[in-house]
């Protein structure tokens, strides 16, 4: 298999539990660099909580972020594809989230706005290493929101999930990239058309991506791959929907395979 591109999923995946890139891991996607295979990386994460990682890896291809709702350059800034949230779906969402007493992420010019901090937002701000933004009230903001993010009970975020999914129909796209996380972009924001976007520009066809993932809003990512890899650590659905499964993101998981596939 003659790969052109590895798209890297972050958390999970790339990232160990203290949210470090392992020595390893580093080696691993340097020695894919010299190899001619270019890397990025494809998350949920916001462009300012990914940015780090790529420098620390020398990426400098454009980074899919907010689940594919922005692709943009690391260092010129330049926009490939964006899709944000239409206002009238992100205030249905804030003011059924409030009924349900859930904490509430609001992204913005790459920006993350809270009307209160909590400490779920405070450590959802350490994990994120993103600083947070307080505002009175997040219905009276006018904008379309890049995304909105939930958190809290996993029962009670999977059921507000399926609420919303029947209740919009693929008009809000709506997944979980955390079990407490409970994701709401415009429904051509995500991973696989991100991905789409940055293949278009490098003039690349998905037969020449590897991709590797541990979550739903993976899945999306696996179609737009030539082959997609699952994290031993993943969810069963992920595993499922992968060609591969390597090892868990605690045991150098993402090294292992792209020395397998393409170094090796």
């Amino acid at each position: 298999m003659n790969f052109k591109l590895v798209a890297l999923d972050l958390d999970g995946t790339l990232l160990t539990e203290d949210k470090e890139v392992t020595p390893e891991t580093v080696a691993a996607v340097r020695r894919v660099r010299e190899r001619g295979c270019e890397v990025t990386l494809c998350t949920g994460r916001m462009f300012a909580a990914t940015l780090p990682y790529a420098r620390e890896l020398g990426i400098t291809l454009p980074l899919i972020t907010y689940n594919g709702g922005l692709v943009m350059t690391p260092e010129s800034r330049e926009v490939l594809y964006q899709r944000s949230l239409p206002n009238r779906y992100a205030r249905e969402i804030i003011a059924r989230a409030r009924e349900e007493g859930l904490a509430i992420n609001y992204y913005h010019k790459d920006r993350l706005l809270v009307e209160e901090i909590t400490e779920q937002h405070r450590l959802y701000a350490a994990w994120s290493r993103v600083p947070l933004e307080p505002v009175e009230d997040l219905l009276a903001l006018p904008h379309d929101p890049l995304k909105i993010l939930l958190m809290g009970d996993e029962e009670k975020l999977n059921r507000l999930a399926e609420e919303f999914r029947r209740q919009w129909d693929g008009t809000v796209y709506v997944t979980k990239s955390w079990p407490t996380f409970l994701e709401f972009m415009h429904p051509e924001a995500n991973k696989g058309l991100g991905l789409k976007a940055l293949l278009d520009h490098l003039g690349l066809d998905k037969s020449q991506v590897l991709a590797i993932g541990d979550s739903y809003n993976d899945l999306e990512m696996f179609q737009y791959a030539g082959f997609a890899v699952a994290m031993g650590n993943g969810e069963e659905a992920v595993k499922k929907a992968a060609h591969y499964v390597t090892k868990s993101n605690r045991e150098n998981g993402v090294a292992q395979v792209l020395e397998k596939f393409i170094t090796g």
